[in-house]
């Protein structure tokens, strides 16, 4: 069964901050947000901030569905389901008649009040990545449970390219058993920061180091990809520190296309420098001085 019965309990647009008119990426921007900020990696030892994770989580794993939004939301417009009934109690419709609850949901999910037929529970699992592999995408194998227990199962997880800090993985039927079947694994991933290289949704940034002269004068440098290749990166004349450049392709391959490297030039201070270029420097810097705003 798709839909659960504590779905009538809870508001998952409230939970998750979001309006019931928010588009699918402003819901998963919200959750993603919200998901770094609670995650029990980042709050240790922390109760309060473990429980609105685990809601959030489970909000999100119902409005960040469309299948499950659409469900969800049709609960929502049934007039005797907004009433705060528990699953199995009866009520009374707009004409006075009883009814039970869990035939409602029987009837509109096409399932049995029963609930020895319901799916098993949905997990979940943290999966710490590399930067390069949650660029390209990358097949491993997820241990669930305690490694040195017998208990424990291995799952292969196919973490597709582009993936982002936060998301979540979906593999059915890895969570746990139930008499209608068992549930799926939700797979969070941790993205490793990379030394260099930085990500904005799906184009990659890189902080370049070039001298004074190259800015004022122009110049051509290489500049490395994250692959490890290099790419002619031309600096016109009289270029200004913290500039730009935009690599076209250079990027993240994702569902919503190629992204571009984003290189930003840098002045670099030399640590050491000869007498001959402190003198240089100090001849620069008296025309400089001399210079008025119009020249």
């Amino acid at each position: 069964m798709t839909a659960q019965k504590d779905w009538l309990e809870k508001d998952f647009y409230q939970i998750l901050g979001v309006s019931e008119s928010s588009s699918a990426k402003e819901i998963t921007k919200t959750y993603r947000k919200l998901a770094r900020k609670l995650h029990p990696d980042a709050n240790p030892n922390d109760q309060e901030a473990e429980t609105k994770f685990k809601e959030v989580s489970a909000a999100y794993d119902v409005i960040g569905d469309e299948k499950k939004r659409s469900e969800y939301d049709e609960l929502r417009r049934l007039g005797p389901l907004g009433n705060g009934f528990n699953s199995g109690s009866t009520g009374f419709n707009s004409g006075g008649i009883p009814f039970d609850i869990s035939d409602i949901f029987g009837n509109f999910f096409g399932n049995q009040p029963n609930r020895g037929s319901q799916r098993g529970l949905d997990i979940e699992a943290t999966l710490p990545l590399s930067f390069l592999d949650a660029v390209n995408g990358v097949t491993t194998t997820l241990t669930l449970g305690n490694q040195k227990s017998e208990g424990s199962t291995s799952v292969r997880v196919k973490i597709p390219p582009g993936v982002e800090n936060g998301q979540r993985v979906r593999v059915k039927g890895k969570g746990q058993p139930g008499p209608a079947g068992p549930g799926d694994l939700f797979v969070i991933v941790q993205v490793e920061a990379h030394e260099f290289f930085g990500r904005e949704g799906k184009n990659l940034t890189l902080v370049t180091r070039v001298t004074f002269p190259q800015l004022v004068l122009g110049s051509e440098i290489k500049v490395d990809t994250l692959e490890g290749s290099k790419v002619t990166l031309r600096i016109p004349p009289r270029t200004p520190n913290g500039r730009t450049f935009r690599v076209k392709g250079g990027g993240v391959s994702t569902s919503r296309g190629l992204g571009d490297l984003l290189v930003t030039v840098e002045v670099e201070i030399p640590t050491q420098v000869s007498d001959k270029e402190v003198s240089l420097i100090e001849e620069l810097a008296d025309v400089m001085s001399k210079k008025t705003p119009k020249d």
